[in-house]
């Protein structure tokens, strides 16, 4: 038998074993995968088949989640080729080459189109999730793999990034639409010019840059910081640049997408709750998006929203001041005309948390130290600033990067960033050395004055705990008496308005009873102001008060009682109603507000006459104001705070018709890295409750967005959504989804903001709420996401259907995309009515 021979039947008994001794996760070259079949990998993680997208009845050949119950797709072999129908094949050619044939056998819908020697190959999909060819099984050489080719979505263990022996560059693409996984507008993809970082693109235009690689971790974005569940992993050598992570506990199912609305977004799988939670989402505000403040320009999202987030780097002034005016800062910022920076006595000043500028126009040198790039960097006229090119895990700083020309894209970061130096002509360094030694003696001064104050403190204290001991003895024995016909009169106090000085707190006042006694007229019913225990008073200073009263037998409120007391005297936001103190006395739980004479928003936007005297200027202010509150209370303050009770009847309107969030009796405090939480007693006011926060009480800052999301399409409709009832919707969210779903969405505007409005920017406040309150979190945007939204033109994404808008035989709360009515009576509904 000659050696051919031989060689033939070696081939075809190997290929006999393969095909008898193959897993269900893998296909050999005798062996092809029809429509209707599908690999599942070892582990069952993961499924390869055809499938149709969304609506689509195109089918595309794909990798997707096989034990989520919502198809995931994570990668597409045919994404911009689809086949009509479901004659599509995957199989081998003679060269070796995955290939997908359509209907007609003759035509190549995708290919692998790589090149190889042998006869025998085999295709299987990994554990994690990559469809990988091998030269004979899965002991030979690897000949190509799908994480070489990603579409949309990163995995862990999936490297994106640039082999430099080959050029090929791993990024990803968007799809283009749900319905199509074509290639998008939208990519992610490394830059090797410079010192390499990765950059979103919207076609050729950047969006969004990571910033450089810093060897603790890429501290572009906090969140990706290694803390509890993932590990990131950088590889700069002469091989590769790339970037991958893997999960801390593999039970956990994760991936990162690049979305066709022009995000990067990090998804978590909650088993429990059956469905994809974000864990993080970029750009995520207006200094996330490139260059934002221009050349020279520095960004600072933390700002108060009233200021203006850009400025400029030290030694730099606006290129055009007109427009820095106007609150755009996109012209960016040149030199000041002075002596120069070049030999001539400059220096550098340090911008400490930063995202170093754009590294396209930097130079790298990672054998020297930091001193030592300072003096390379003075030596060059160019060089403009300088930083490390890594940080250990100790903190220590090494390697040195120069940037030479303007610095672009730099923005301050409340968390991570790493300290940047700034080149300075010698005036602007002597002016930054003189207030830093201002600074440095008033330091000294104030900590004297603190020493000396804190042993004064300690003597006071001793004192007012001797002389507290004798006040309580006394109020124990002249309690305030009760007069005989009233369970509610009190004798009222002959002394002058003055606050309980034993039991002061720095930030929340106690009042003594009888001064609020005196203030309301011993609580006459003439000064009641509204529902729920709310009346008015004056102190004897003319200061005007309103004053939230417990009632006896309410044990419910004490709870929210203390909660609101706590909460709201660490907030301060010219858009939070103020507290001004608190009264705990006897039977007696009050706490004192400052008096807003316009009352709540609900008494003019619901009322007919009050309403046409609120034109749109002054609506979409209040719309801001509101904004500007939530934004605060879900990101700036010391806490964040879950509200759970945003309604027009808990904004109050000053005299200016400023609003004024109140009532946080409700409110809940998360954690910096808490994304929700669940109760067991749902509490809340019908109509305003977000879908899984009124059926599962599960609530988050996205469940306030979907009330905010809700009183702002009332605020134009001067509607109230839950007394809304006809045309088949339940309430007015369904009214405008259906007005906007037939291009009519302005026959929803208050008729008395018919000649104020701009149609525009009403539209564009429309979209905002129907994106508030669409039925997953995931996809409704954050407050801060809307405040960018109502004050630019940007692109807005499509709004998807909300929830609860469809009057069906399973009552007010039947959600048609869960297709379940749970009943009323297993919820606990509590509402405080406001003033």
């Amino acid at each position: 038998m000659s050696h051919e021979t031989n060689l033939l039947m070696s081939s075809f008994i190997l290929l006999l074993l393969l095909q008898f001794c193959t897993a269900r996760d893998t296909i050999t070259t005798i062996q092809s995968l029809k429509d209707g079949q599908s690999l599942v990998s070892g582990n069952g993680t993961f499924a390869l088949g055809f499938f149709s997208p969304g609506k689509s009845t195109n089918r595309y050949l794909g990798v997707w989640y096989n034990n989520v119950s919502e198809q995931t797709v994570v990668w597409v072999a045919n994404r911009n080729k689809p086949i009509n129908d479901t004659s599509g094949v995957l199989s081998f050619d003679n060269t070796g080459n995955l290939v997908i044939h359509g209907p007609d056998k003759k035509v190549l819908v995708w290919s692998s189109n790589v090149s190889a020697s042998g006869n025998v190959f085999s295709a299987q999909l990994l554990n994690s999730g990559n469809l990988v060819v091998f030269q004979g099984d899965s002991k030979g050489p690897v000949v190509w793999q799908s994480f070489d080719y990603p579409t949309d979505t990163l995995l862990p263990l999936m490297k994106l990034g640039v082999d430099r022996r080959t050029g090929l560059n791993r990024f990803l693409t968007s799809w283009k639409s749900r319905d199509d996984p074509g290639i998008g507008e939208y990519s992610f993809k490394m830059d090797l010019t410079g010192y390499p970082e990765f950059f979103l693109y919207k076609g050729l235009v950047r969006l969004w840059r990571t910033g450089p690689w810093n060897a603790v971790r890429g501290r572009w974005i906090p969140e990706m910081a290694p803390k509890v569940i993932l590990n990131v992993s950088y590889v700069d050598n002469q091989n590769e640049v790339s970037l991958s992570y893997v999960m801390h506990d593999a039970s956990i199912i994760s991936r990162m997408i690049v979305t066709e609305s022009g995000t990067i977004d990090r998804l978590l799988w909650q088993g429990d709750q059956q469905q994809w939670i974000g864990y993080w989402s970029i750009p995520k505000d207006q200094c996330d998006y490139y260059n934002h403040c221009g050349a020279n320009g520095n960004c600072d999202s933390s700002v108060n929203f009233t200021e203006f987030e850009c400025t400029c780097l030290p030694g730099f002034e606006p290129k055009l001041a007109r427009d820095w005016f106007l609150r755009d800062g996109s012209s960016g910022c040149k030199r000041k005309r002075r002596g120069g920076t070049c030999q001539n006595q400059e220096g550098f000043i340090k911008m400490a948390h930063a995202k170093l500028p754009d590294t396209s126009t930097a130079f790298v040198n990672k054998i020297i130290g930091l001193k030592e790039c300072e003096t390379e960097c003075l030596k060059n006229c160019s060089c403009q600033g300088y930083s490390s090119a890594e940080i250990s895990l100790g903190g220590i700083e090494s390697g040195c990067v120069t940037w030479h020309g303007d610095l672009m894209d730099t923005r301050e970061l409340s968390s991570a960033g790493q300290d940047l130096y700034i080149r300075v002509d010698a005036v602007e360094l002597a002016q930054y050395l003189k207030s830093q030694q201002s600074h440095a003696k008033k330091g000294m001064v104030v900590a004297i004055v603190v020493s000396s104050i804190a042993a004064l403190f300690f003597v006071i204290c001793l004192l007012s705990w001797l002389v507290m001991r004798k006040r309580k003895a006394k109020r124990r024995q002249n309690n305030l008496l009760f007069s005989p016909n009233s369970s509610t009169s009190f004798k009222a106090a002959q002394t002058g308005d003055q606050f309980d000085e034993s039991r002061t707190n720095a930030e929340l006042p106690l009042f003594d009873l009888t001064t609020i006694v005196a203030a309301t007229d011993n609580f006459s019913f003439s000064n009641k102001l509204g529902q729920g225990g709310f009346g008015i008073g004056q102190l004897r200073n003319g200061q005007e008060i309103a004053v939230k009263r417990l009632a006896k037998n309410s044990g419910q409120g004490v709870k929210e009682f203390k909660n609101e007391a706590t909460l709201i005297a660490k907030l301060q936001h010219r858009n939070l109603v103020r507290l001004l103190g608190c009264c705990i006395q006897q039977d007696e739980k009050m706490l004192i507000y400052e008096y807003l004479p316009n009352k709540g928003l609900d008494s003019f936007i619901f009322d007919k006459a009050k309403g046409s005297s609120l034109e749109w200027r002054k609506r979409f202010e209040i719309i801001l104001g509101i904004t500007r509150g939530m934004v605060y209370l879900h990101q700036d303050s010391r806490l964040r705070i879950i509200h759970r009770d945003l309604k027009a009847s808990n904004v109050l309107l000053d005299a200016s018709m400023n609003p004024k969030i109140s009532d946080f009796g409700m409110a809940k405090i998360f954690g910096v890295d808490q994304i929700e939480a669940n109760t067991n007693r749902v509490v809340g006011t019908y109509g305003y409750m977000s879908p899984e926060y009124a059926m599962e009480g599960l609530f988050s800052i996205k469940s306030d967005v979907f009330s905010f999301g809700v009183l702002l399409l009332e605020i134009i409709s001067g509607r109230k959504n839950n007394s809304y009832n006809q045309d088949n919707f339940v309430n007015l969210i369904g009214h405008v989804w259906n007005l906007w779903g037939e291009e009519k969405a302005l026959d929803i505007v208050d008729s008395s903001l018919a000649e104020s409005c701009s149609s525009q920017e009403v539209l564009r406040c429309i979209h905002i709420g129907l994106l508030c309150v669409q039925e997953f979190t995931i996809d409704r945007p954050t407050m801060s996401d809307i405040a960018f939204m109502l004050c630019n033109e940007t692109t807005l994404p499509l709004p998807k259907q909300p929830a609860f808008i469809f009057n069906r035989p399973g009552g007010p709360y039947w959600s048609l995309a869960s297709g379940r009515a749970p009943s009323i009576n297993d919820l606990t509904l509590t509402t405080i009515q406001a003033r």
